[in-house]
């Protein structure tokens, strides 16, 4: 019971992007502990796998990565070189002409890389900053230069043809490696490969990688099963009432452990050896009900995440994002990796 972590299936992912993206480098992003499911154990199954390049948003996290990997590990960090951080080891992606000046002051001589905005308005520096310093940028030998697209998980979005063009625009000629692709980046095509690619999402599950192998199995112990008559309401503000004698089970997880407040109502099931327990009543901190009353037995445990539901399936339900059913999965699971 728990939280169960498939890494050969995070591995056989990884190396089903790469091999959409056969002429790239492929590194894999593992960023806010891996979408959850732990980094300490993601990366370095990904590093025995072959990947050579990992990306994490901060600092810190990288951090705790340097141990794990090899000496010919690259750790790229998102928000670049922050005051005060602590960068051994590390390749600040630098976002603004600050970070630049600033890296090149304190770092002199140590690897670094440039993230541009191609139109996402978020990091990176525009055309205008780039352009003020891009020789002398250059001149330092970055390891990368990268971008983000912001509708990769939208094939026929324009936003992603301006954003090639943009990224295209202001590297073209500069001799570096360059990335622009995430998973949904390297599912639309050699157009938008460039050198490098950073799978993320896709390694772990989840969409726009609709063939992903499932990575994560959730199964929540049954603390009791009552029978509820007719008429009688189940759950806080007595928002659910039975419309005939039914099996109620209650199981140990809430939202205090990742499943959101909103699959209350949502129509979202935990599930027994591939059968459907409907969530009824309001999910609450600690505790979920289920009707069981149409299982072939009385479960000891109900799944919420499996082959039958994946993180997606159950962010649909939630009115969210299979990244955010990820990363909020909760510390009190118990987590076997497999």
């Amino acid at each position: 019971m728990g939280l169960t972590i498939d890494l050969q299936a995070i591995v056989a992912n990884w190396q089903a992007l790469a091999a959409r993206a056969p002429a790239a480098r492929a590194g894999a992003v593992v960023k806010a502990d891996a979408y959850g499911l732990g980094a300490a154990k993601v990366a370095p199954a990904l590093y025995a796998a072959g990947a050579r390049d990992f990306y994490v948003a901060l600092a810190s996290e990288g951090r705790v990565l340097r141990p794990l990997l090899g000496g010919d590990a690259r750790i790229f960090v998102f928000g670049g070189h922050m005051p005060g951080d602590d960068l051994t080891g590390l390749i600040p992606l630098l976002n603004s002409p600050e970070q630049f000046f600033r890296d090149r002051t304190l770092r002199r001589g140590e690897p670094f890389g440039i993230q541009l905005d191609s139109g996402m308005n978020r990091l990176g520096m525009e055309a205008a900053e780039w352009g003020a310093i891009r020789a002398e940028a250059l001149a330092a030998e970055p390891s990368l230069i990268m971008s983000h697209l912001a509708c990769a998980d939208e094939p026929d979005h324009p936003a992603n043809a301006a954003q090639l063009a943009a990224f295209r625009a202001m590297t073209d000629g500069t001799g570096v490696p360059r990335g622009l692709s995430a998973t949904g980046g390297i599912l639309l095509g050699p157009d938008y490969h460039f050198e490098t690619v950073r799978p993320g999402v896709g390694l772990y599950g989840g969409l726009p990688f609709a063939e992903a192998r499932p990575v994560v199995t959730l199964s929540l112990p049954v603390i009791q099963i009552r029978d509820v008559a007719a008429g009688e309401f189940v759950g806080y503000g007595a928002t659910w009432t039975t419309d005939r004698p039914r099996r109620i089970a209650t199981v140990n997880a809430g939202y205090a452990d990742g499943l959101h407040r909103a699959l209350t109502g949502s129509g979202a099931c935990l599930w027994s050896d591939g059968h459907p327990a409907p969530i009824v009543g309001r999910v609450s901190m600690d505790l979920i009900t289920a009707d069981v009353t149409d299982l072939p037995r009385p479960p000891d445990v109900l799944e919420a995440l499996n082959a039958q539901q994946t993180v997606d399936d159950l962010a649909d339900r939630a009115g969210t994002i299979g990244y955010e059913i990820l990363t909020s999965l909760g510390a009190r699971y118990p987590r076997r990796y497999v």
